[in-house]
């Protein structure tokens, strides 16, 4: 059987397994093997002589499940670099999060590489960012991934400047009219821009609330 040992171990699985089924004290079989008692208690409190696994059991990262699945939304939406998608990530999901860890996220993910994303991405109707003057805002609604502990779908609202790519995300439980004015008016009042047009789906929150909004006036 082939066994791997730890590149720093001080034992052999022959030794640990002496130190196992022997009856000495550990004072006297550390001297006589070279280790420090600790390790022969280390050993002596273990069913094999195999060295452990060093990988992490549990996969350490700054982003729920249901924050993850954001962040991944949020790159195929926006199509940005992993420094841009940090920077949205840190202000709207998590502000600890970090590049690596978001890194890792978006690999498991399998929407690592943004260039296999933009190749796989449609051509756009509407021109090039920058043939945009600032307060250009387009809204896109995506649906989210159902999460174990949740009973229902959310749906991520994004908001991105075509000009500055400033981008301004929410989440809501469902997709209505009543939460595309919510939507809206924190939009308003977080966007450091003059908003001068607001480009949408025909999604029905949207429509809803202009045909509502039209009917009041009537």
């Amino acid at each position: 059987m082939l066994i791997h040992l730890h590149k720093q171990a001080t034992t052999t699985p022959k030794v640990r397994a002496a130190m196992q089924a022997s009856t000495e004290t550990a004072p006297v079989l550390a001297e006589r093997f070279g280790v420090t008692e600790q390790t022969v208690y280390k050993w002596r409190h273990r069913d094999s002589v195999e060295d452990r696994s060093h990988t992490p059991h549990r996969l350490q990262t700054t982003l729920t499940p249901a924050k993850a699945a954001v962040a991944v939304a949020l790159r195929t939406t926006l199509l940005v670099s992993l420094d841009d998608l940090l920077a949205v990530v840190r202000e709207f999901l998590n502000p600890n999060a970090s590049r690596s860890g978001l890194d890792r996220c978006l690999r498991r993910h399998g929407v690592g590489n943004l260039r296999d994303l933009k190749a796989k991405a449609p051509r756009p109707k509407h021109s090039a960012f920058k043939a945009y003057e600032p307060g250009y805002i387009h809204i896109d609604v995506k649906y989210l991934p159902q999460m174990a502990d949740e009973g229902s779908r959310r749906y991520l609202f994004v908001a991105i400047d075509r000009a500055t790519r400033w981008v301004f995300i929410r989440v809501f439980k469902t997709k209505t009219a009543a939460n595309a004015r919510r939507f809206l008016r924190d939009l308003d009042r977080a966007c450091p821009l003059r908003i001068r047009t607001i480009l949408t789906d025909n999604g029905k929150e949207f429509t809803d609330r202009l045909f509502g909004l039209r009917k009041r006036a009537a």
